[in-house]
């Protein structure tokens, strides 16, 4: 039986055969490979999906549409087809930093596919607006996808160790910045525009399912006050601040990341 085109098109993986799904979301720049160390600890009990948005790691870059992924609802329109596909009722959906919004998004253009969420260092809106503090300015913002523009290699050499932090381990934003490098640079530029310029502040109040917020310290890229604005505004959420630091807990602190969503389901 051929493959569905679908779960080509995002390379997606399934692994363990527990009775409710698990999907994993990679954020910018990144693919499926950034959660290693978190998956075992669910393919024992779970159904674990893993995928590579359009553009990243193993997806079809000839499935890439600037119309269709130039927002965020494009690439969540993706995660549904993804669902429908593998015929997934009531998943766990993980979503790190760009695709925790993707995967609120997901939740509430189909209910009933997701039914909970786990959103890993999210910003609604990194762009600051009166009292919102996204934590930048739209000419920081800017500012960025300019370098972005001029080169590739250099804004992925610079950010990387400003996204990770954990100085003390470089080797993490080693790992960070290769994924950047593999990464098709029109691609690049095209999502860091649509994450960095998006705002999904309207949409937090609508979910409607449990919802766990993790927060690290010391996020360059969400900070505290992010992290608590969107529980804030999800009606019945979970906050939780981790010790770990930096923008990805779930390479710099997989243990403390399985644990609290381990508490949450």
């Amino acid at each position: 039986m051929p493959l569905d085109p679908v779960l080509v098109r995002n390379n997606v993986r399934v692994l363990g055969e527990g009775p409710r799904a698990i999907v994993f979301a990679h954020g910018y720049g990144c693919d499926q490979s950034m959660w290693r160390l978190v998956t075992d600890a669910f393919a024992s009990d779970h159904r674990v999906v893993l995928f590579d948005h359009v553009g990243a790691g193993g997806s079809d870059l000839s499935a890439y549409d600037p119309d269709r992924h130039g927002t965020l609802a494009g690439y969540a329109e993706d995660v549904i087809e993804i669902c429908r596909a593998l015929d997934l009722e009531d998943a766990v959906f993980v979503g790190h930093s760009v695709s925790a919004m993707i995967g609120v998004l997901a939740a509430l253009r189909e209910p009933g596919r997701i039914g909970r969420l786990v959103l890993v260092g999210p910003s609604p809106c990194y762009v600051n607006d009166g009292d919102y503090r996204g934590g930048f300015e739209r000419g920081d913002i800017e500012g960025l996808l300019e370098m972005l523009d001029a080169n590739h290699l250099g804004w992925s050499s610079t950010m990387a160790p400003v996204i990770m932090g954990n100085p003390d381990r470089p080797e993490l934003a080693d790992e960070l910045r290769n994924s950047f490098c593999r990464t098709d640079p029109a691609i690049a530029r095209s999502f860091a525009q649509v994450t960095f310029l998006s705002d999904n502040r309207a949409d937090l109040p609508r979910v409607a399912i449990p919802v766990l917020v993790l927060q690290s310290a010391e996020d360059a890229i969400a900070n505290e006050a992010v992290g608590r604005y969107v529980s804030e505004q999800i009606p019945g959420s979970r906050f939780v601040q981790l010790a770990a630091t930096g923008h990805c807990p779930h390479l710099s602190a997989p243990q403390e990341t399985v644990a609290a969503i381990r508490a949450f389901l």
